[in-house]
């Protein structure tokens, strides 16, 4: 990159002639191999696929954490957008989507290269508000993520995430950012530049399918509205699952990715990443 960040990745190349491209955006203090099974799928399925770190997460992170200066911001306008530069300079045939988890489906507004984006598909996307958190949990996530962690990241100069087995380890800049989000997302970049964040993102254009799980303590309804209603210039349509509808008792803000669910809910994004259609008409809200 530009800046001398190198990133880790994994390009996972079509079993057939291709048909698109997707790029699958992970969460929050989440490595990209989580995805690797998913992103396989899709690969056998007729799509380019790039997996990736953000700065900081996984195989790209640096060897101290401490001082680095990364921050959430960073993962959207450099390390994403290089991450649709690299797949759009490929030429590959068929559109060009993105997969986007929990804040990973926040971010993709913020690339400059937000033109070349056929699609977006997002499952649990905010960027954790804590006033959007489950009541029934509400009190537990604010002493974890809105506490401990900026205590944590205060003491150790970054998040110590892996030890405590929580996530991986995050920068403190992204840390700090979780911890003392408000809720308006631009409010944590500089007045001076807060209308021009505002306005990158309403430029986005590609049509949207946001995905709410019902049980997601973290990606409640009132969350992804929340980080939904900056694409104003998208066609935007939510869907709300629910773990009966996958014959299981609980799903929360993970189980989609996992393997289980490459018979069902895998199957059904493919009608979304190939042909733009929404399989969930049912659950429309």
């Amino acid at each position: 990159m530009h800046d001398g960040v190198v990133l880790g990745g994994h390009l996972w190349r079509s079993s057939c002639i291709p048909t698109g491209q997707v790029i699958i955006n992970p969460a929050t203090g989440v490595r990209a191999r989580f995805y690797h099974r998913y992103a396989r799928f899709l690969a056998n399925h007729g799509f380019e696929v790039l997996t990736y770190d953000y700065r900081g997460i996984g195989a790209s992170r640096p060897t101290d954490l401490r001082g680095c200066g990364f921050r959430w911001r960073d993962w959207g306008e450099r390390d994403f957008e290089t991450a649709v530069r690299f797949m759009s300079h490929r030429k590959t045939v068929g559109p060009l989507n993105v997969v986007g988890h929990s804040f990973g489906g926040v971010i993709p507004g913020l690339a400059r290269s937000v033109t070349e984006i056929d699609r977006l598909l997002t499952v649990g996307a905010q960027y954790a508000w804590l006033g959007d958190y489950a009541s029934g949990r509400w009190v537990a996530l604010v002493m974890k993520w809105h506490v401990a962690m900026a205590l944590l990241t205060a003491c150790c100069g970054y998040f110590p995430g892996k030890r405590l087995g929580w996530l991986e380890d995050l920068p403190a800049g992204v840390a700090y950012e979780w911890s003392f989000r408000g809720p308006r997302f631009e409010n944590s970049y500089p007045r001076h530049e807060r209308s021009a964040v505002i306005d990158r993102i309403a430029s986005f254009t590609a049509p949207i399918l946001a995905i709410v799980v019902s049980d997601d303590e973290i990606g409640t309804e009132p969350a992804i509205n929340r980080a939904l209603d900056y694409y104003t210039g998208s066609v935007r349509t939510t869907v709300t699952l629910n773990p009966h509808d996958y014959c299981q008792q609980s799903m929360g803000h993970f189980n989609l990715f996992r393997e289980e669910r490459a018979n069902d809910f895998w199957e059904e994004t493919l009608a979304w990443l190939k042909d733009g259609q929404n399989a969930w008409l049912g659950c429309k809200r």
